[in-house]
């Protein structure tokens, strides 16, 4: 029997019910449902809305180690929903009960992007305690039911990531990740998860399913800033696959939630959409949601141009006497924020490694700025720049002063035994004195130095979470994850002016349970410029293009064209630049000043156009690099030659329906490079004849 079917921002959604009553989605689509033919029993391997496990209670499949059939979710029987209209789109929320507990499935649809955000409560309604350890908050088993060979036809792409290697995807058949419809009743499952505080440091909590044959693709991610397991697999080889997306569970993450009668648990968000096409079209779906879904800011309405003194440059080593020639060289550069990096606060001489263990005394250092740091404050000021300072806030080190004076209670803890991890303690937000030690240390030194922007930086991986006051330690870490994300939520209230970039020794906590927050994202600390290639063209996978930052550091020994690769990096984001400007030869710092003045003049084009990969997954050993940004009427596209032999690349261009082509190099000018429009192969012919030379193109329709 059918529930309902809506219809928003392209997707089509339809529930059901069984004969013994469960609710089941069947239809998650661009193309919309065949109600007049529809049977039932068509649908018999789409089981329950979600995988809900409770202690006590059983898992009644052949399932190995998937997460199928699970109770209490299998005795879950439809009750009734509601549809909510809201501004950005509509709300179903869909109630289930088993008698002993009641379910409310939330799914929020966009007007404008076919994707859906979903979410679980669930409510005790026995009179005993009953404990989760395992929650799905969204399943689909609906994937590749139509495809003979799905395991062969169809394909998962993963970003993986890791401290300078971000956003390495990977795309692989279903049949290469381990999967094949020749095993009947199949215990096999394909997961992947992430544990701790760092929520993207093996890979990124998203992916692409896509099914060419069927010209579908869908994509997922995970909002949670701290541990998250995602799932799939198939029943029986012409059942086709499911997806499952979660936040912790007890057997990776040691998450166990109990209840008492009347007490409700909220799982973690997560978004699942669909585009008809491949890759490209799901992400740009995915971008669409992620602009949906973002508090808004003026910080992604005017993407301002970001100076920082770290990478490549002074490496958290500030002195005012370094600090000075740099804002002037900044200033004149066209950076409008100034951020000085780590190393303000230490007496300690040297830059990183030197101070990790003293870290939570956030005072200026004396030596350092012998006039005070409101000297060099006043100075990016009076520059016309808006002044930025690094911290770390969510750790303390052992040598601190004052961590020897805090209580355990603050801290997170494993058999009451504090965590330490890269010489830090990690803080624990559960404690509302740690919460008002926070919100204290960053009033004071926003206040003093009436800063507007924050460079929020997170340099541990605080592991399992902690025990104290806990069931479990994941439970620990949940509860702490979501009071950082309120703590959050209160500063931005008070602040909503102040820019905070989130930063976790690069890209290692990139989710959208931050990044609905917070308006700028560090892709990575990778150090090498030829490199950055390969992450700063895939940043629009997993960041919307104006929150994702890239380094631009060129070496003031190199020569020109380092300068404008370095600046191609971080054209089609946001610009972070860094290095020895004051050092540079005049033609590379005049190669800086007109890259940034080209970005100035693109950027309002980057805050709502979707990104396109015209050649693909680009990896490391990939000998050329592009990216592009999708504004409708035209393309922005960086091309990189790395160091491939051949010195020329076709570079597909999606080009509308009836439209001509112009193509114009828009940065760098006068430097050598060949390009011509090939009308019939609809690629664009880019030659360099140099390894590690990059350009910007305009290619207007």
């Amino acid at each position: 029997m059918l529930i309902t079917e809506l219809q928003s921002g392209g997707l089509h959604f339809v529930l059901d019910k069984d004969d013994a009553g469960r609710a089941r989605l069947i239809h998650f689509s661009t193309k919309p449902f065949d109600s007049e033919n529809y049977k039932m029993e068509n649908y018999s391997s789409f089981h329950s809305l979600l995988e809900l496990h409770m202690l006590g209670h059983d898992t009644n499949d052949h399932h190995a180690s998937r997460h199928t059939m699970t109770s209490p979710a299998w005795e879950l029987c439809y009750e009734s929903h509601e549809v909510i209209k809201e501004e950005k789109g509509q709300l179903l929320k869909v109630f289930l009960s088993n008698g002993k507990t009641k379910v409310c499935m939330n799914y929020r649809f966009y007007d404008n992007a076919s994707v859906v955000r979903s979410f679980v409560e669930i409510t005790n309604i026995s009179s005993e305690e009953q404990t989760i350890d395992y929650i799905s908050s969204f399943k689909f088993a609906g994937l590749a039911l139509k495809n003979e060979q799905w395991d062969k036809e169809t394909y998962i792409s993963i970003p993986h990531s890791g401290c300078h290697g971000e956003l390495q995807w990977r795309r692989n058949s279903v049949y290469q990740m381990g999967l094949t419809k020749y095993n009947l009743g199949c215990t096999k499952k394909l997961s992947w998860s992430q544990t701790g505080t760092w929520s993207s440091s093996e890979q990124a909590p998203t992916g692409v399913y896509e099914n060419p044959a069927d010209n579908e693709a869908f994509c997922w991610q995970i909002e949670n800033n701290g541990s998250w397991y995602c799932e799939m697999g198939h029943a029986e080889p012409n059942e086709g696959l499911y997806i499952q997306l979660c936040g912790p569970d007890y057997e990776h993450n040691h998450f166990l939630k109990t209840l008492k009668n009347g007490e409700t648990f909220v799982s973690v968000p997560v978004a699942f959409g669909v585009a008809a096409g491949g890759y490209d079209e799901v992400i740009g779906e995915m971008t669409k949601y992620r602009r949906n879904i973002r508090r808004k800011n003026e910080d992604n309405e005017q993407l301002p141009v970001i100076f920082n003194d770290y990478m490549n440059c002074l490496f958290a080593d500030p002195t005012t006497e370094k600090e000075l020639p740099l804002i002037d060289a900044a200033a004149e550069a066209g950076a409008e924020y100034f951020v000085i990096d780590a190393g303000w606060f230490s007496e300690l001489e040297g830059g990183d490694g030197t101070w990790w263990s003293s870290i939570g005394v956030w005072k200026e250092s004396t030596w350092r700025f012998p006039n005070g740091l409101i000297e060099v404050i006043d100075y990016i000021r009076s520059k016309g720049m808006k002044p930025g300072l690094w911290i770390e806030i969510e750790g303390v080190g052992p040598d601190s002063e004052i961590g020897k004076t805090m209580p355990d209670d603050w801290f997170f803890q494993i058999n009451e035994k504090r965590t330490l991890e890269h010489y830090r303690w990690q803080l624990d937000f559960r404690n509302p004195e740690v919460r008002k030690f926070a919100d204290d240390t960053l009033e004071e030194v926003v206040n003093k130095y009436d800063l507007k922007y924050l460079k929020v930086d997170y340099n541990i991986n605080a592991g399992l979470g902690t025990d104290w006051n806990a069931e479990s330690s994941g439970s620990g870490l949940l509860g702490h994850c979501r009071a950082y994300l309120e703590w959050l939520d209160a500063f931005l209230e008070r602040h909503p002016d102040v820019v905070i970039e989130n930063c976790a020794s690069g890209g290692q906590r990139m989710d959208y349970a931050m990044l609905s927050r917070l308006s700028i994202q560090s892709t990575s600390d990778q150090t090498h410029y030829e490199l950055y290639p390969s992450i700063s063209a895939m940043a629009g996978s997993v960041v919307a293009p104006e929150q994702a930052a890239v380094w631009s550091y060129p070496n003031y020994e190199a020569d020109e064209e380092e300068a404008v690769f370095n600046m191609v990096n971080a054209m089609l984001g946001r610009v972070h630049q860094s290095g020895f400007l004051n050092q540079l030869p005049k033609a590379n710092y005049e190669r800086v000043k007109e890259g940034i003045a080209c970005y100035k003049s693109i950027r309002q084009d980057i805050k709502m156009a979707l990104p396109r990969f015209p050649l693909g997954i680009v990896s490391f050993d990939a000998p050329w690099a592009a990216a592009a940004l999708d504004c409708g009427t035209h393309w922005y596209l960086s091309v990189w030659r790395k160091d491939g032999e051949n010195a020329t690349q076709e570079i597909p261009i999606v080009v509308p329906e009836g439209k001509s082509v112009e193509v114009e190099c828009i940065y760098p000018e006068g430097l050598p490079v060949e390009y011509e429009y090939n009308k019939e192969k609809k690629v664009l012919c880019v030659t360099l004849k140099e390894k590690f030379r990059a350009r910007v193109f305009k290619v207007k329709f």
